[in-house]
């Protein structure tokens, strides 16, 4: 359960320390006191969307810090062991929002993700906002609440295992059935592009040493004129070639190093050089004696290139990728060549998985309409005890049309409701008012909470247009609720917060130049004053004094939580 709350310069609050305990605790208030950005802090530190318009003016920062105590979130515990995030039982969240809109994530002093914030909310704290009712006009989400009561998880999970891979089997069915029809017009184009392909030889292909052959020998009469000037230059020329310059050197350098002897030393190097002069001039006859114009290969390699660049144009790859592109068609012309073969295949494979995808969702279908008669019995209780003595409400589970595999099964889901004695039920959005349609969304609410392992319930005035003697069993249901498990009620109904354990009283200060809120936790006698306040507003008199110490005391008495 959440057991510390730490807001720092977020919006209205400039500092904010909250403890919170089990059972049901209540947030109450005078309307724009600040009660909805403890929730907004909520949602921030578990993963919303964040901006700068969150900061507290003139504040580089804002900080939330949640604590949980695990001891009662066995699959936080394991998710947090999963990604190596566990601290023992106590869980730290931590979400800083700079000024110029950045934002970072920590969950137990390690970075995090935003997604990673995201899944483990899921398994730690469960938020109904004030406007839940809409969402309960959508059919998926009346799946979604069957599925969750009925903890059709598992098998969900393995029927739409087999509807993704039907789904992926099925769409390749349909592509090569479709290239089938255009096959042999394909083939031909294929074996053609392959042919042309092939007649390069592309086992040997080395595009590199063709390119380096074709420049020698369309410059081989440049090589020989350069290359026998050189030999003239080094070896040739009797009067002034380098070799013999290097000979008379060597000469006079032998004189001088009679007076000097370490002049021996570069003689030696000298006659190094001349020697791999010589040796120098020598190869460079031989390579050049070897040399002989082709002008009927300088033709063929030319072509070749040619033929070459022509191909990896029309191929729109490199000529050095021609090869690679070769393989491509040939294992495409495969595929054609066996695609009857795998057509056949894909029939079969896709037929097993229709079976088995129905087969499941059969299975599916039978513990919706037996668990959708229980859920729809217990929401018909509970809508009667909320004010409306002739609810009637429907779980309809009805087969979709058509007999291809869908997602979430071929069921489709439908809540329903009979306000009025007499009348067929019809569904919600065309039935229900709004006061209907909170009552009905509450009771659901209440009605499935059970069915989840969440240790932390949030309630966002989702007793809005509630009042009176059906307040007070809306509070009863949210107290039942909270006897094993956190639950967090912000309400405007004193009815609902006279039966609260804990009462927290959320005020502004307007003082100062720059409003803040601030929370702080209300003992029995503060609560009679704040329940008076709410039944009475602006003027408390002694009757409304006891008025609300009259609602306190059954709730008093049973003020320690359950469990």
């Amino acid at each position: 359960m959440l057991v510390n709350l730490t807001i720092i310069d977020l919006a209205v609050v400039k500092m904010l320390d909250l403890d919170l305990d089990k059972g049901m605790s209540v947030l109450t208030g005078e309307t724009g006191a600040g009660k909805s950005i403890l929730l907004t802090a909520l949602g921030l530190a578990l993963g919303d969307r964040a901006d700068s318009g969150y900061v507290r003016p003139d504040c580089k920062r804002a900080e939330i810090n949640l604590e949980f105590d695990l001891s009662d979130a066995p699959l936080a515990q394991q998710w947090l062991q999963d990604n190596d995030l566990d601290d023992g039982q106590q869980c730290l969240v931590r979400r800083v929002i700079s000024s110029d809109g950045r934002s970072k994530a920590y969950i137990n002093n390690r970075p995090a993700t935003l997604q990673s914030l995201q899944e483990l909310s899921e398994k730690l704290v469960e938020i109904h906002g004030q406007h839940a009712h809409l969402t309960l006009l959508n059919n998926d989400e009346q799946r979604r609440l069957l599925d969750v009561y009925a903890k059709n998880q598992p098998l969900l999970d393995e029927l739409n295992g087999c509807f993704r891979h039907w789904q992926h089997t099925h769409k390749e069915l349909n592509a090569l059935q479709k290239a089938a029809s255009e096959q042999t017009e394909r083939e031909a184009l294929l074996r053609y592009q392959i042919d042309e392909l092939q007649q390069l030889e592309l086992a040997n292909f080395n595009y590199a040493a063709l390119t380096e052959e074709h420049d020698k020998l369309a410059n081989l009469g440049e090589i020989l004129a350069s290359g026998q000037s050189l030999v003239d230059t080094l070896y040739e020329n009797d009067q002034a070639s380098v070799l013999t310059l290097l000979g008379h050197s060597l000469s006079e350098l032998a004189h001088i190093a009679r007076y000097a002897p370490e002049l021996n030393e570069i003689s030696a190097m000298l006659t190094e050089a001349k020697i791999q002069t010589e040796e120098a001039a020598l190869q460079l006859r031989r390579f050049l004696e070897a040399q002989e114009a082709d002008p009927l290969r300088l033709n063929a390699v030319e072509n070749q290139l040619g033929i070459i660049h022509q191909l990896s144009r029309k191929h729109h790859v490199a000529p050095e990728e021609l090869p690679v592109q070769l393989a491509k068609l040939e294992h495409e012309l495969d595929n054609l060549t066996h695609s009857s073969e795998r057509i056949e295949a894909l029939k079969l494979q896709t037929g097993q998985l229709s079976g088995q995808y129905h087969q499941l969702a059969k299975q599916l279908s039978g513990r919706r309409q037996e668990r959708g008669a229980e859920l729809q019995q217990r929401i018909s209780d509970v809508i009667k005890e909320l004010g409306m003595p002739n609810g009637e409400f429907v779980v309809a589970v009805n087969p979709q049309a058509g007999d291809l595999p869908k997602l979430n099964g071929t069921d489709k889901i439908e809540f329903l409701v009979a306000a009025n004695p007499g009348l067929p039920p019809k569904p919600l959005a065309k039935v229900a008012s709004g006061g209907e349609l909170s009552r009905i969304s509450l009771a659901i609410q209440v009605t499935t909470a059970n069915d989840k392992t969440t240790p932390t319930m949030i309630f966002d005035e989702v007793d809005s247009g509630i009042g009176g003697g059906i307040a007070e069993i809306v509070g009863q249901k949210l107290r039942r609720l909270s006897h094993n498990r956190q639950v967090l009620c912000v309400t405007h109904l004193p009815q609902v917060a006279a039966q609260a354990h804990h009462h927290l009283f959320v005020s502004k200060n307007n003082q100062t130049d720059i409003t803040s809120s601030s929370v702080r936790s209300l003992d029995d006698g503060e609560r009679v004053t704040e329940i008076a306040r709410m039944l009475g507003g602006v003027n408390i008199t002694a009757n409304t004094l006891a008025h609300a110490q009259e609602m306190l005391a059954t709730g008093l008495s049973q003020a320690a939580p359950d469990g």
